[in-house]
């Protein structure tokens, strides 16, 4: 996990969202290897175990895999056009197995942080991809996200309602899914060759 990260953290409990504290144990650059998240409301803490932050609670950066139905592979060149970002600076959500796309989006687009969550399995943390799991709910903040990219596998109405809140106003969602169970609030711009393109309103 990115060190900056951290203060875009929140704690996944039904609570009021506050500043979570980062205990670091190894460090490699800017990443943090291993150490915990702690919630300055509720007290619960996190572990962050080969770079994963493990919002689970069961202390493990990675669970048994579980089938999932494959996203569709867009080119980075046309999620990038999709996601209409020019500039570097703060961060893309890539949910599911939309991670898969971090590193050729990051060739794109220098200068923005990806945030993976509940990645696949096989997919490691790197220096422009930070990766979370959690069980409900995606633990950052409210409107932090200059965009988010779902995988078919987790797009369904919570992961949708949850990708709504964390995304700016009229920045982009992108859905590797023609049909998503949408949130109010999305704007519709485009439904095409399997992909499915809205604006936060």
């Amino acid at each position: 996990m990115h060190i900056e990260l951290t203060e875009m953290l929140r704690c996944p409990e039904s609570h009021r969202e506050d500043a979570m504290v980062l205990s670091t144990g190894e460090m490699v650059g800017r990443m943090v290897r291993s150490g915990l998240v702690g919630c300055s409301v509720c007290r619960k803490e996190y572990l962050i175990t080969n770079g994963v932050v493990d919002f689970t609670g069961t202390g493990k950066a990675a669970g048994t895999p579980v089938p999932r139905p494959p996203s569709l592979s867009p080119s980075p060149v046309d999620l990038q056009a999709l996601l209409e970002l020019s500039g570097p600076g703060g961060f893309v959500v890539l949910l599911g197995d939309a991670a898969r796309h971090a590193v050729g989006l990051a060739g794109l687009m220098a200068g923005i942080h990806f945030i993976g969550v509940n990645a696949a399995p096989d997919v490691e943390e790197l220096p422009v991809l930070s990766l979370l799991r959690t069980a409900s709910g995606i633990p950052l903040r409210q409107s932090i996200a200059r965009g988010v990219v779902v995988g078919a596998d987790l797009a369904t109405s919570p992961w949708l309602v949850e990708a709504h809140r964390i995304l700016l106003r009229g920045r982009r969602l992108v859905a590797l899914h023609e049909r998503p169970e949408l949130p109010i609030g999305l704007e519709k711009l485009a439904v095409a060759k399997g992909l499915w393109v809205g604006e936060k309103k």
